[in-house]
């Protein structure tokens, strides 16, 4: 019977997950209350609270389900010994961005997060959110790009940190972009060919032939 209740309250959980997304898409986070969650959900407002303190905490649920196994692959990327670092930062990137491309849970979690956000008092816990998974993401690929350094014998006028933050706001506006727009240009091939022109560019990778 407790293992039945357990999966119940899963289950649960993740009913209101699913609404909260669909809502959060339609009418915007800061437009959007607790009551039209749970009645997407066909849940009472007493079970919201009972899997969540408040909105912020809901939303910031809801971004962990789509988006932590991402972050969980960028921060594997150069951690297998005798592995390329710089393989690995970029086959992470070009798994990220497939998935936003063809899941459509993926997409719609990433519209929410980027264009139906207001960062209002009710949401600060948000944005602290925000804040820290850039910060994570930024580390990762700093520590990626001066492993790939190391094993190449290379070193770069700027330092990396800069680099690495200049690499994330590329892909963070790619995305934006494409969301704002995606029938104007093919995230991942685009991606892929901006990442090539950006290392490129440090001399971290060979020009493609011609």
């Amino acid at each position: 019977m407790a293992r039945r209740t357990k999966e119940d309250a899963l289950a649960t959980r993740h009913q209101l997950l699913d609404a909260a997304e669909r809502v959060f898409a339609a009418k915007g986070v800061s437009r959007t209350s607790l009551n039209d969650i749970a009645l997407a959900a066909g849940a009472t407002r007493g079970a919201i609270y009972w899997h969540f303190k408040n909105k912020a905490d809901l939303f910031n649920a809801m971004m962990e389900r789509t988006t932590l196994p991402m972050e969980q692959a960028l921060q594997q990327a150069g951690r297998e010994p005798g592995q390329d670092a710089l393989a690995e930062l970029q086959c992470s990137i070009a798994s990220a961005m497939h998935r936003i491309a063809t899941d459509e849970r993926t997409r719609r979690v990433f519209e929410v997060a980027t264009l139906k956000v207001e960062y209002v008092d009710e949401l600060m816990a948000v944005r602290a959110r925000h804040r820290r998974v850039q910060a994570d993401n930024v580390l990762q690929i700093e520590r990626s790009l001066q492993q790939a350094l190391t094993q190449r014998g290379l070193s770069l006028p700027l330092p990396v940190a800069a680099l690495a933050q200049g690499l994330y706001a590329l892909l963070v506006g790619l995305i934006h972009s494409w969301l704002l727009a995606p029938e104007t240009f093919e995230l991942e091939v685009t991606a892929e060919a901006s990442v090539r022109a950006c290392l490129g560019g440090w001399g971290l990778l060979q020009p493609l032939a011609d």
